[in-house]
């Protein structure tokens, strides 16, 4: 299967099901020496894992990492880190409803007609158990990354109706005091109340995370075709579920006049406002980058619902098992990772351009 790979220099190749024995991954372009914090690694894990509360998939996995290679006395060797988590909960007969059935907004149907196999069982490859590894790999880039100072600040700023307007920088121990990873307890509240009604329904709710990195180095990404919004947009849009991406000012920028939006520079080289989210003409500026990742509501809902079969016979199939009212607070680390692996990559493909 082509595709499971991601960056250039800095990259990741993951393997695995949600459903077969284990998931993994090769980081390929670690610098040497680094030294890694494993149980940071491990926390960002934990940040991500089922059974976090009464509003994700009660499937129990430690999601316990083990590294193959690439590491030695807590330091980075610059030869590829191996490594693999296993499966552990994984209920493969809650899936046999779903065996010659297409689930609807699911890749069931997609896969089928590409590949001409399946593998029902939890949605196979394209389960976002897969995303397990971008966490892995995220944290050892943020780590590294750590070392030249960036910073990152990832939180939920809406979910279903309720919304956070905000585009502060906050600590990591505020974001995780609620459950919901809403910094602002008042709001979280009201997002606790929308997911309960929700999930009273059998129904699900999507929402918005929103990233803000600080300490970015100027120059990072290409005028061209590898500006790093791009690269970033690229990176939110394939983690599951996701329907959006903007970054800056957004979408909001149409309704703006070009004298209101432009960022005015001050003597110290920063801008007075930053509608260009910290990336102007494809690189980076210096400012925060500032992005946000829009998810759709759950597929999967407790209902039962018409869908058509291999054979396209209309049937109804039942909803059950285990999953998500709503995935975007178990997505925080995720996207996280996935902007962490593309501003590392840049970095370093910046540094081949310098002598």
């Amino acid at each position: 299967m082509a595709g499971s790979s991601f960056g250039t220099i800095f990259k990741l190749s993951s393997f695995g099901e949600s459903h077969g024995v284990a998931l993994g991954g090769v980081i390929d372009g670690c610098p040497p020496g680094i030294i890694i914090d494993l149980q940071k690694v491990q926390n960002d894990l934990n940040r991500r894992k089922p059974g976090q509360s009464s509003f994700v998939t009660e499937r129990k996995e430690a999601d316990e990492v083990v590294f193959l290679s690439g590491l030695f006395e807590g330091k980075t060797t610059g030869t590829p880190i191996g490594f693999t988590i296993q499966n552990k909960d994984h209920k493969s007969k809650d899936y046999s409803h779903i065996k010659d059935s297409y689930r609807p907004s699911h890749a069931d149907f997609t896969y089928d007609k590409k590949y001409g196999v399946r593998d029902y069982r939890g949605g196979g490859r394209s389960s976002a158990r897969e995303t397990v590894c971008r966490v892995v790999a995220g944290a050892i880039a943020k780590q590294v990354l750590s070392t030249i100072g960036v910073q990152f600040s990832t939180y939920v700023i809406q979910i279903g109706d309720v919304q956070y307007n905000s585009s502060s920088f906050y600590e990591q121990e505020q974001i995780d005091a609620s459950p919901l990873r809403c910094p602002s307890d008042k709001v979280a509240n009201s997002m606790e109340k929308a997911l309960v009604d929700c999930k009273a329904e059998g129904d699900t709710l999507g929402g918005i995370i929103q990233c803000v990195v600080r300490n970015v180095p100027i120059g990072l990404g290409e005028p061209v075709f590898d500006k790093l919004h791009a690269d970033l947009g690229k990176a939110m849009l394939s983690i599951n579920a996701v329907k959006g991406f903007e970054y800056g000012s957004g979408f909001s920028a149409v309704s703006m006049k070009g004298s209101a939006h432009n960022d005015i520079f001050d003597a110290t080289e920063k801008t007075k406002t930053n509608h260009s989210g910290g990336i102007q003409g494809g690189i980076s500026n210096g400012m925060p980058i500032v992005c946000r990742v829009a998810f759709k509501p759950v597929a999967t809902i407790m209902k039962n619902q018409e869908t058509i079969n291999s054979k396209g016979a209309k049937v109804s199939i039942e909803g059950k098992g285990r999953h998500d009212v709503c995935v975007v607070p178990r997505a925080v680390p995720i996207v996280e990772a996935m902007a962490a692996l593309t501003i590392l990559d840049h970095f370093l493909r910046q540094k081949t351009n310098q002598i």
